[in-house]
């Protein structure tokens, strides 16, 4: 047992560390942050998607910028895609599953409003169907990824790839990334 949880925590501290040497995906996570504080200034929402752990981490991150992070600011416009389950649950049966997002993107998305789309491989097809509707309608996309990127990369605007297979770590760098990007987002707007 203490072998577990010694090397997950090891894996999970070199892991960072690597994203934090890695100037190309700091780069990434700071050009993410401009994005969405310049559509968010113009009153642009934020949707949020991906499946299992990742559709947590949507709904994390999505209450964090319309809840607070640290401080007490007006809320920001962002909702995780899969939180109403009897659209997930009539559209999976009606359409398949892999068209739950894509369908919601095409019902609640407009031009400049940024998708963030996360898949540990990258090959979640109703991920990647979403990102497609999304670059239709001229939504700006952003992806957080693992080490590959798999078919969503060529589908965003900003990919932010984990240098990982390893799902659980992964995730771990994928709410490390996305509380960063909260943090940088609300400084803006609780300036205003």
């Amino acid at each position: 047992m203490d072998t577990i949880i010694k090397n997950n925590i090891k894996e999970s501290m070199m892991l960072s560390q690597a994203i934090f040497e890695n100037s190309e995906l700091t780069k990434n996570i700071g050009l993410a942050c401009e994005m969405i504080i310049k559509q968010m200034s113009e009153n642009k929402k934020l949707l949020i998607c991906g499946n299992g752990g990742s559709a947590a981490d949507a709904q994390h991150i999505a209450s964090e910028f319309t809840g607070k992070y640290y401080l007490d600011r007006a809320p920001l416009n962002a909702e995780a895609l899969h939180t109403d389950t009897s659209y997930l649950t009539a559209v999976a049966n009606d359409y398949g599953f892999d068209h739950v997002y894509s369908r919601m993107v095409q019902a609640k998305a407009s031009k400049g409003d940024i998708l963030i789309a996360m898949s540990t491989s990258g090959n979640s097809e109703n991920v990647v169907l979403a990102l497609q509707k999304a670059k239709e309608i001229d939504v700006l996309t952003i992806g957080f990824g693992g080490h590959k990127g798999g078919k969503m990369k060529s589908d965003c605007d900003i990919f932010i790839a984990v240098p990982s297979n390893n799902t659980p770590r992964i995730q771990e760098m994928h709410l490390l990334i996305g509380h960063t990007i909260c943090e940088i987002v609300e400084a803006h707007f609780s300036k205003k």
